[in-house]
């Protein structure tokens, strides 16, 4: 499979540079391990920190900034990063109130922050995590114990960020970030593999006149195999799954994101987002806040995945304050 590239081993640190070129008005890489800084840094607030494999972007670097993250840590193509790098960004953006750890569960992630974690404390900076295990698809995966952690991730982050913003003590953004884990629920679907550049090759093979529902952001197996349906169906198959998994009710507010995978045309994503505005109505589910666009990537995979968050007034707060990052930005 082509790739533009030049050196299989250098696309994430070619990447990187990449992203503080374009936009070093907001952010700066580590001098010494790889980790997307906020410019700014170090703040006198609570730090909020992710990370994970590469190959999602533009999560996580790309949510680097005012209102999201302090710190993002990236690993090589779909592995975790190194506890080593949490720690080292963790002491460059902690600005004396305590470090957020933002985990999608991943069990090399989890395991991973934790020793990052641990680290931290035994210096004597207060450090908690919460891990996302939004996804309804399956119970465990290839790469989890439990439910993965997926679009959810990027709610969680921005949400977070804005709580960690306004000034809140470690608890009560810790608080935030759990509830918007409790309250969220995903799931996708891909058409076609992503391709891992190293590999040079599908890491699946899909006919051409079928569908993965309940697939996972690295290629991992979702729910079952189906026959091509039109986009209204596979909407609704979806998007009742997440609703009857909360379960979301008649009368909720949610934040409806539908995410593109990294090879699905915006064309298509807002003809989804169409479909499930219809299905909501139905349900009488309203629809109070909407993202659409590619945020959780899977390489160059088509495919699409449907996040619904419940909210309450505390949460749809911290959704519309100000954000400025690479990737996403209002109100600044």
């Amino acid at each position: 499979m082509k790739k533009l590239i030049n050196k299989v081993d250098d696309i994430v640190v070619e990447s990187l540079a990449g992203l503080e070129a374009a936009h070093c008005d907001l952010v700066k890489l580590h001098p010494s391990v790889k980790a997307v800084l906020r410019a700014d840094a170090p703040n006198c607030k609570v730090a909020v920190i992710s990370g994970g494999g590469s190959g999602h972007e533009p999560l996580h670097g790309g949510f680097v900034g005012f209102g999201m993250l302090d710190a993002a840590c990236p690993g090589e193509i779909f592995t975790s990063p190194t506890p080593d790098q949490m720690y080292e960004a963790a002491k460059a953006v902690q600005g004396g109130k305590g470090v957020l750890f933002i985990v999608k569960n991943y069990t090399g992630d989890v395991m991973n922050f934790q020793m990052a974690a641990d680290m931290l404390a035994a210096e004597g900076i207060p450090v908690a995590q919460v891990i996302i295990d939004d996804d309804v698809a399956v119970q465990d995966s290839l790469y989890t114990a439990g439910r993965r952690g997926v679009g959810g991730t990027v709610l969680a982050e921005k949400i977070v960020g804005a709580m960690a913003e306004l000034g809140a003590p470690l608890d009560e953004v810790k608080a935030v970030c759990e509830k918007v884990n409790a309250n969220v629920r995903t799931m996708g679907m891909a058409l076609t593999s992503c391709a891992v550049p190293a590999a040079g090759k599908p890491t699946f093979d899909l006919p051409e006149d079928e569908m993965e529902i309940g697939i996972g952001i690295h290629g991992e197996p979702g729910r079952k195999r189906m026959k091509m349906m039109p986009a209204k169906e596979i909407v609704e198959m979806m998007a009742g799954a997440i609703v009857n998994d909360l379960p979301f009710s008649e009368g909720d507010e949610v934040v409806a994101f539908v995410n593109g995978m990294g090879g699905t045309p915006l064309i298509e994503l807002y003809l989804l987002y169409n479909d499930l505005v219809k299905f909501l109505d139905a349900k009488k589910i309203r629809i109070a806040r909407k993202l659409v666009g590619n945020y959780i990537t899977s390489l160059e995979m088509q495919g699409f995945s449907i996040t619904l968050l419940k909210l309450d007034s505390q949460l749809k707060a911290l959704w519309d304050y100000p954000v400025h990052t690479p990737a996403l930005r209002w109100g600044k």
